[in-house]
């Protein structure tokens, strides 16, 4: 009956995964021993035989038979008397091993057993969710939205262990309820109060390249290479891909026929727009490439200071930023060059840098005009009154006196 208590610590234990048979016996037979040094002093002389199928366990304690008046260490050694009363033929010499009954240590040390082997095995689960997330970081992971919370979700995986979702690395048009299934990448693993925390992320670069590898099977058997994924979640998203198999058309094999590979992804990453490139050595076809769908007219490349003059007709320059910025910004990031825009005039046009109405004009107006791509009198002219407040950060008053210093310069 002693044993009762313990079966059910010994059920959890069944319980555990991804924890081998070895390791779980080490650990128990582990807290028996100790249990067994604090009643005797030593635990070496005691064999340990535990059944975890069944929940049992024995102990047996094995002592030298020595004379009554040579009995030095009681808990090796037993008299030849006392030996005598467990059975009558053993002789100086031998061996007696016995049994030890958990019942004759008393309540208490029973209670410390079960709380030592409770501790144990909620240390071991631990440690093997930490291991087992910590060699899945970057993968996608899919689990049940459990709670859904103002900063954080908190999500269960098919074992029931906890995985994190925060805000910040939620898409912003994400929307989860209780029940849902979520994919996600591992971002980090990391062990919080001795507790391991397991932080997902649906804004990485990574979790977009995994999603490419699981529905690209070109890619997954690492005959179409991505170069370089960047990214504004939820909003846009730009590719290179590279293909070593002049056969294969990457970006073709990536997007599929009418966009039905491209689609699932998509649809996952809540209809973000995802613009995939033909990657190229080449510096000048990398960064026209990248700016699509606007249509360069040349370019010229400071590789001192890593930025790009990319030169266009008028119509092509709000393509080539896109909305918000996002189109030029994107391509900056994915070319590793800081790309500037400038309309390109025609020889007979007369025209006037905006650097020469430095007197009229203050220099931070300058510059706020020259980050949307206008260098010029005329560039600025070409956008509408409506247009140049939505793309600046200018008052509407300063650009009614801008408009008025630039138009009295061609009247």
């Amino acid at each position: 009956m002693e044993n009762v208590n313990l079966i059910d610590t010994f059920s959890e234990f069944k319980e555990l995964k991804n924890i081998d048979r070895v390791t779980m016996m080490s650990v128990l037979e582990e807290v028996f021993r100790s249990v067994l040094a604090k009643q005797y002093g030593t635990a070496e002389n005691f064999d340990i035989i535990i059944n975890i199928d069944k929940g049992d366990f024995e102990m047996w304690r094995n002592r030298e038979v020595v004379k009554d008046d040579e009995l030095e260490e009681p808990a090796l050694q037993i008299t030849l008397t006392d030996a005598k009363k467990i059975d009558d033929d053993y002789e100086v010499g031998e061996e007696v091993t016995d049994e030890v009954k958990l019942v004759d240590f008393g309540r208490r040390a029973i209670l410390n057993l079960r709380q030592n082997l409770a501790s144990k095995i909620m240390e071991l689960e631990k440690d093997s969710i930490y291991a087992k997330y910590k060699d899945k970081i970057g993968e996608i992971v899919a689990g049940e939205v459990y709670q859904v919370w103002k900063k954080e979700i908190l999500v269960l995986d098919d074992e029931g262990n906890e995985l994190i979702l925060p805000k910040h690395e939620q898409i912003p048009s994400d929307y989860f309820r209780k029940g849902d299934t979520l994919r996600a990448v591992v971002y980090k693993v990391e062990n919080r109060n001795n507790n391991p925390l397991i932080i997902l992320s649906r804004t990485s670069p990574v979790f977009l390249e995994r999603l490419f590898e699981l529905e690209i099977p070109e890619i997954f058997d690492g005959l179409i290479t991505i170069k370089n994924i960047v990214r504004v979640p939820g909003e846009r998203a730009k590719v290179a891909v590279e293909s070593y198999d002049e056969r294969i058309d990457p970006v073709g094999a990536c997007v599929g026929m009418k966009g039905s590979r491209i689609h699932g992804i998509v649809r996952e990453l809540r209809n973000e727009n995802i613009d995939v490139i033909n990657y190229s050595a080449n510096l000048q076809l990398f960064i026209k490439r990248s700016l699509n769908p606007a249509k360069i007219t040349s370019i010229k490349i400071h590789d001192d200071t890593k930025k790009a003059e990319v030169y266009l007709k008028p119509e092509e320059v709000s393509l080539a930023i896109g909305k918000g910025g996002l189109n030029i910004k994107l391509a900056s990031q994915l070319t590793g060059y800081e790309i500037d825009v400038y309309r390109e005039m025609a020889e007979d046009d007369e025209d006037v840098t905006l650097d020469e109405f430095v007197d009229e004009i203050e220099d931070w107006v300058i510059d706020e005009l020259k980050a949307i791509g206008c260098d010029s009198a005329k560039n600025v002219l070409t956008l509408t009154r409506e247009e140049l407040i939505k793309r600046t950060d200018l008052e509407e008053e300063t650009v009614d006196e801008l408009l008025k210093i630039l138009k009295s310069e061609f009247e």
